[in-house]
């Protein structure tokens, strides 16, 4: 276990302003509080909190999110309180433990809860400050690498499945690639042992064979780099086990087809050196079409840049080669983490710098009380994805994902324009509305006050934030109609094990879901099942969503027969659509 004064000196190597007292106070306190503690695997229980303040070092944090790194189980797990924190460590600290603490309430709550709502919670207690979810990325990298010594097979992949849907693609967002790339791999694992196994047993192979070449060509690179006057430094570039799987899986190739399984990453001086240097390469090597990308004139979503491309080597073996400059590699490494600058002091006011306007957008939803289902799907959909960059016609950019139609641009822009869209023109053309956007374009909106976004668009919009406004627009437009006492008759049928209090259960959470039995018929019994017929009065949408979402947790078999009201509007016969097809 690392000791109080190595991790002070590994933070005063990048941290001048560091108050060595704070850390080393923290430390002592964790020490003490989880004293009686242990892990699964039976190590003294403070070996993870100082393991999560060691990761946290790497990633070259401020003092506060190392001390919360140290703390961030005392409140769950020890006699400890937050009002004891804000006492002992001041109230930035404290807030920062706290929310870490929340999430780690509703992980433990993942038997009664969907992935969904869990994922929402997260996004809402990292809000605040972004520092929380970089805490909570670190404290689950760490279990993840000690996971093993869980012996309940069924909580391992629950945990492991839970990092690769939630936290991977969270690290991957915030350009965290390494965090990202040891979740996904451990996670793998876990998930598919034997196939990790395969993998990794000929990548050992791979890497032996080819160790000699890749220090000749290193050489050469080097060499052929230094004739022209530019200085470089060059690292090997190893796909993890599980991005090769997901390759194999993708393009339905094996593994000895895959070219790029190695390659080498080159850190240059400047921008203007990694274009010279491309120039070099292409011209002393045969490069390989549909192989270049550029992503530093066009960065990732996640602000990831470098100049990827292939080569035919020596050999005539292809060789993928990554141009960048330190800060670039930083950046790749280490993500938003790495705009940490201690000039004066170590404050950070983290939702105001443009790196995390994703963040923002997110709980901009969330504040709108957006469905945590349709939430978690607009998540999906918007973080992950390449970006192309379109043009107002006064020339401010806007990024949005690939394959984004002028919808998604008009709610980019404002919520208003996006609500209020006719038509528009792209490239001074008249076009329509749901077209693909293309890098460069400039576009223009036309808009009408008399006119209501379709509920069509939904289906063609690729941003999140997008079909988040469309929805809520028609959700005011219902709830700003005047009140009116209606009730909605449905009937719905429900599969039960045929089990002592099953019927009595399920009548408890009709009940509690604030619903009417009009009547219950049982329609049929087999060896292992009752087969039940419920008549439903409705008289709050809502309340149908949270039983129907209920019953998918309970892994109860239903489908809806019938919805009796024939005059309901889009909205609602859109919900019960996706009831029926889900």
């Amino acid at each position: 276990m690392l000791k109080s004064d190595d991790l002070i000196n590994k933070v005063k190597i990048y941290n001048k302003f560091l108050n060595p007292e704070t850390l080393s106070k923290a430390y002592n306190f964790a020490v003490k509080a989880h004293a009686d503690q242990k892990r699964h695997s039976g190590d003294p229980y403070v070996i993870h909190p100082v393991a999560v303040a060691d990761i946290l070092t790497e990633l070259k944090l401020d003092s506060a999110t190392i001390a919360t790194g140290l703390l961030h189980d005392t409140i769950e797990d020890t006699h400890a309180t937050y009002n004891t924190i804000v006492k002992e460590f001041g109230t930035e600290v404290a807030d920062l433990v706290d929310g870490v603490t929340k999430i780690s309430v509703l992980e433990n709550q993942a038997n009664t809860s969907t992935k969904a709502e869990n994922f929402r919670k997260l996004i809402l207690a990292t809000s605040k400050d972004i520092r929380v979810l970089l805490v909570k990325l670190a404290d689950r990298l760490h279990n993840m690498r000690t996971i093993n010594a869980i012996e309940n097979l069924e909580k391992k992949e629950r945990i492991a499945k839970e990092t690769m849907e939630i936290y991977a693609p969270l690290a991957d967002r915030m350009g965290m690639n390494r965090i990202r790339d040891e979740l996904e791999d451990l996670s793998f694992g876990v998930l598919n042992f034997k196939a990790k196994k395969m993998i990794k047993d000929r990548l050992d192979d791979i890497k032996e064979k080819n160790l000699l070449n890749f220090k000749k060509l290193s050489e050469d690179f080097n060499k052929l780099l230094n004739e022209k006057n530019l200085t470089c430094k060059i690292f090997g570039r190893e796909k993890t086990p599980f991005s090769i799987w997901r390759k194999i899986q993708r393009k339905r190739t094996s593994l000895e087809q895959i070219t790029d399984i190695m390659g080498f990453r080159i850190i240059m001086n400047s921008i203007e050196d990694c274009y010279n240097a491309l120039g070099i390469f292409h011209s002393k090597y045969n490069c390989i079409p549909g192989r270049f990308k550029d992503y530093i004139s066009s960065p990732k979503i996640n602000n990831y840049q470098s100049i990827h491309t292939a080569i035919i080597g020596p050999n005539k073996r292809p060789i993928e080669i990554q141009l960048r400059t330190m800060s670039m590699h930083e950046f790749a490494q280490r993500g938003i983490a790495s705009h940490w600058q201690y000039k004066s002091s170590e404050k950070v006011n983290s939702l105001t710098w443009k790196e995390y306007d994703w963040l923002a957008d997110l709980v901009e939803i969330l504040d709108k009380n957006e469905n945590p289902e349709d939430f978690y799907e607009y998540t999906k959909l918007q973080m992950f994805q390449d970006n192309v960059f379109c043009f107002t016609p006064k020339g401010s950019v806007i990024k949005l994902p690939k394959d984004a139609t002028p919808i998604d641009f008009a709610y980019a822009v404002h919520t208003q324009i996006g609500d209020t869209a006719i038509g528009c023109e792209i490239n001074g053309k008249d076009s329509p509305i749901q077209s693909r956007l293309m890098n460069g374009d400039v576009v223009k909106i036309l808009t009408s006050k008399k006119v209501s976004p379709s509920l069509h668009w939904i289906s063609t919009t690729k941003t999140g934030k997008a079909r988040a406004a469309i929805r809520r627009y028609w959700q005011y437009r219902e709830n700003s109609k005047p009140l009116k006492a209606k009730q909605y008759n449905t009937t719905l049928w429900i599969s039960l094990p045929d089990l002592p209090g099953q019927l009595g259960d399920v009548t408890t959470l009709i009940g509690q879901n604030k619903m009417n039995i009009s009547s219950v018929e049982m329609v049929e019994k087999t060896k292992n099942t009752i087969n039940f017929r419920f008549n439903l009065i409705i008289n709050d949408l809502k309340n149908f969503t949270n039983l129907i979402s209920e019953l998918k947790q309970r892994d109860f078999k239903f489908k809806i027969i019938r919805h009796e009201n024939k005059k309901t509007n889009a909205f609602t016969q859109k919900i019960f659509k996706y009831f029926k097809k889900n």
